[in-house]
């Protein structure tokens, strides 16, 4: 089965967001936490929690995918930043368990002219400070694309980071299709080989979720601009591969083009209509 969602504003609540994604087609959708460049989240709503999680049973609504706020850096060279980081993504993890078994995705950071290791090293000590035994939620860390200083635009990266997190079995990865290609990732002409190598430096027990993003930068430019499907670098072809690749086809792919619901809507019909299901 397809599963398919796209972001969403969480500004009306759980239950709308499930309404409009079922109303475009989606079986799934992502959402931030919070507003995307930071500051205080919505009070939780118990009214809508309970209507939520009675729509998505009824619905059969896929894993939701929460994404962290664009702003956090847990791995800055300032105190103050990473402390922000940890407050939020410890709020953020807390209010996740009011909708138990769902995904957190968040950017592992920029180390801001300490190195990659240093950045590496931040990133797993944050985890290591907000992972909990108990919790339900799968933290992802997110595949990026070199820009400036970012960590994680390497596999390599990303293994390093779960090497050193304690609880490393609350930790898996959400593959970005824009990013991956904009750091040099071939999955235009080596979707396998890519894959492949994924398997080898993180292992594809740890791929659990998909940003489905055309790009509108060539191969290797080390940006992060996402096109709409089929309009970019990627093109259709190439994302038709993904969502059938037999190793992807069962991962929740979540769209993050530049798109209103309108958009979305048409986006999520073109996707249907180029997947195979076999079941």
């Amino acid at each position: 089965m397809l599963h398919i969602g796209c972001h969403l504003s969480a500004a009306k609540g759980y239950t709308h967001m499930a309404k409009e994604a079922l109303s475009i087609g989606a079986n799934t959708f992502q959402f931030f936490t919070r507003n995307p460049r930071g500051g205080k989240a919505k009070d939780i709503d118990p009214w809508d929690i309970s209507a939520f999680l009675e729509i998505a049973e009824k619905e059969n609504l896929y894993k939701i995918l929460a994404h962290a706020p664009y702003t956090l850096n847990p791995c800055s060279a300032d105190e103050k930043v990473r402390e922000f980081a940890y407050m939020v993504m410890e709020d953020d993890l807390m209010r996740m368990e009011y909708t138990p078994g769902n995904y957190y995705n968040f950017h592992p950071g920029s180390h801001t002219g300490q190195g990659a290791e240093a950045g590496i090293e931040l990133t797993a000590a944050l985890l290591n400070k907000i992972l909990k035994p108990e919790q339900t939620t799968v933290v992802l860390l997110e595949t990026m694309s070199g820009k400036g200083s970012e960590i994680g635009k390497t596999f390599e990266e990303l293994k390093a980071i779960i090497d050193r997190t304690e609880l490393h079995q609350k930790l898996g990865v959400c593959l970005d299709t824009c990013h991956v290609y904009d750091a040099g990732y071939d999955i235009v002409n080596d979707l396998d080989g890519v894959l492949e190598e994924f398997d080898r430096v993180i292992g594809l027990n740890r791929l659990y979720a998909i940003h489905l993003n055309d790009s509108k930068n060539p191969f290797s430019s080390a940006k992060d601009r996402h096109e709409k499907i089929g309009e970019g670098t990627l093109g259709m072809e190439v994302i038709t591969k993904v969502i059938n690749h037999p190793l992807l086809k069962d991962l929740p792919f979540y769209l993050e083009t530049p798109n209103d619901v309108e958009g979305y809507a048409e986006e999520i019909r073109m996707i249907r209509s180029a997947y195979k299901d076999i079941e």
